[in-house]
């Protein structure tokens, strides 16, 4: 783009934007404004830009200078405001221009996250607000770019996904664990009711997991007193190994099962419930005397 040559000079603002330059031919109306002095203010932690009605930079503050690595002798009256953001963003917009500023020239605002390219070539985040700038007979003169470097929050952001992944991928490891073991395993609260089953549970029971979560563990057994007896006793003793039970399935079939159990806190040492492994010992010749013989000491 050609830009017509003219005469600038230091602002000699006494709010110290003594770096901001100002090209000499812009309008005086744009001067007086109320959004300009404001952005003329030395203030580093902003971004301000002013641009003509085409896009051309007319005044960079320190903060822009700093943000992005231009000096403003650097850019003012030399480029665009589109040609220092990412082609990516703005080149699918004919003419890119005027759609960012399309909403500021009817007299609202535009806000937009924009990636802009330092000097350096690197890419820096900015969340940017684009007001119009206006004469006196309200004609648009220019445009006012305030923006704030949104680098820690993207990293923030890419931190919390980062973080979420790997507790994905835990949860999805712990499970697998769960999922692969050749025993039933259950989790029970203190009530004796399901809250967790894999699917050598589901198998064991012909039910689903979605039906065993919030059944009573003792439905699940063809003594359903001695079943919940032996949740009484874990939780008591704090474990119990060996406790034989006969598991019967929704279609009446019947196995035998060494149950071994354990309990579980909460980080804060709150006791949550019961860990489950049920064995299926059917075949074990010496499972089915085991049961009868520990029949008459299940009550406590």
């Amino acid at each position: 783009m050609s830009i017509d040559t003219c005469d600038r000079n230091v602002s000699d603002d006494p709010g110290g934007a003594s770096n901001v330059i100002v090209d000499s031919c812009y309008p005086e109306a744009l001067l007086r404004t109320t959004e300009l002095r404001k952005a003329l203010l030395n203030r580093a932690n902003f971004l301000s830009i002013v641009t003509d009605q085409i896009g051309v930079i007319r005044i960079f503050n320190v903060g822009a200078e700093r943000m992005l690595g231009y000096a403003a002798v650097d850019v003012v009256n030399a480029v665009t405001v589109v040609d220092i953001c990412d082609p990516l963003e703005t080149s699918p917009i004919v003419p890119g221009f005027s759609a960012l500023v399309a909403n500021a020239a009817l007299g609202g605002e535009d806000v937009y996250e924009l990636t802009y390219i330092r000097k350096d070539g690197g890419r820096v985040p900015i969340v940017v607000s684009v007001t119009a700038l206006r004469s006196d007979q309200d004609a648009v003169i220019g445009y006012l770019w305030i923006g704030v470097d949104n680098s820690a929050r993207k990293w923030a952001e890419a931190e919390q996904k980062s973080l979420n992944q790997r507790l994905r991928d835990h949860q999805f490891y712990t499970r697998s664990l769960i999922e692969s073991n050749i025993d039933a395993l259950m989790t029970i609260d203190t009530a004796g009711i399901i809250t967790d089953v894999n699917r050598q549970t589901e198998a064991l029971t012909g039910c689903t997991r979605d039906e065993l979560i919030g059944a009573p563990f003792k439905n699940c057994f063809t003594d359903p007193e001695r079943a919940e007896a032996g949740i009484k006793l874990a939780l008591r003793e704090e474990k119990v190994t060996n406790y034989h039970l006969v598991a019967r399935d929704r279609d009446g079939r019947t196995r035998t099962v060494s149950y071994s159990a354990t309990t579980f806190y909460d980080r804060n040492r709150k006791l949550q419930g019961v860990f489950a492994a049920a064995r299926d010992v059917t075949d074990d010749r010496d499972a089915q005397p085991t049961v009868r013989e520990q029949t008459p000491n299940y009550r406590l």
